[in-house]
């Protein structure tokens, strides 16, 4: 099975920054796109951004300019630093996955983190 375990988050004042990370772990061959989505009380959860294994990476128009995805493949972690937060920012982010569980995988596995929070004060 593979886990996706995320950590950071938490609280900040807005204009702050505020980074998240995320691990995958357990039995796979290699991962695909790594990246992260929110979802905010009462709303959809929502991509943020994500990045491939060859480092591309494509953002949302409301984070573009302020959050930047990074991962590095010898860990299996994704990151995600976030500038210039503001309240509309704030919601539970997860960690998302495409995993090749074996090296004759035709289509990748899908996994999701439990999700942190982030919480911006105005």
């Amino acid at each position: 099975q593979v886990q996706l375990v995320e950590s950071g988050g938490g609280l900040v004042q807005a204009g702050g920054s505020l980074s998240v990370s995320c691990t995958a772990s357990g039995t796979f061959f290699s991962i695909n796109a790594m990246g992260w989505y929110r979802q905010a009380p009462g709303k959809e959860r929502e991509f943020v951004a994500t990045i491939t294994n060859s480092g591309n990476t494509n953002y949302a128009g409301s984070v573009k300019g302020r959050f930047t995805i990074s991962r590095d493949n010898a860990k299996n972690t994704v990151f995600l630093q976030m500038n210039s937060l503001n309240p509309e920012d704030k919601a539970v982010y997860y960690c998302n996955a495409h995993v090749n569980r074996t090296a004759w995988s035709r289509v990748p596995s899908e996994y999701w983190g439990q999700g942190t929070q982030v919480t911006v004060s105005s």
